[in-house]
């Protein structure tokens, strides 16, 4: 599976940004697909997951209530959809595809997309 992340970019804080995760090669309708992000200095985090189905999703409290994941299994494209973002959100996101779950854990997941980078302006 190979993935494209897209739709990073300049925002100001409190503003939106919704990003893409397009998958070729395969179809992701069995996977599992998440949402990471990672600060420069700083580790590899979570932020979002969803089920294969789309019926269940996981976020942390970071981004709970401000963050939705949802996924186009026709389209083979998960989203990430970003709202009252605030600078500490800035990171180069990456999207991810978990052949046997939707985990929290980076390392659970098989495939990485390259990463699509937000910046938040205060």
């Amino acid at each position: 599976v190979q993935l494209q992340a897209s739709g990073g970019g300049l925002v100001q804080a409190g503003g939106s940004v919704r990003l893409s995760c397009a998958a070729s090669g395969r179809t992701i309708r069995r996977y599992g697909m998440g949402w990471f992000r990672q600060a420069p200095g700083k580790e590899r985090e979570f932020v979002a997951a969803i089920s294969w189905s789309g019926g269940s999703t996981n976020y942390p409290d970071s981004v709970k209530g401000r963050f939705t994941i949802s996924r186009d299994n026709a389209k083979n494209t998960v989203y990430l959809q970003m709202n009252s973002l605030k600078p500490e959100d800035t990171a180069v996101y990456y999207c991810a595809a978990d052949n046997t779950g939707w985990a929290t854990r980076s390392y659970e997941y098989d495939y990485w997309g390259q990463g699509t980078l937000v910046t938040v302006s205060s």
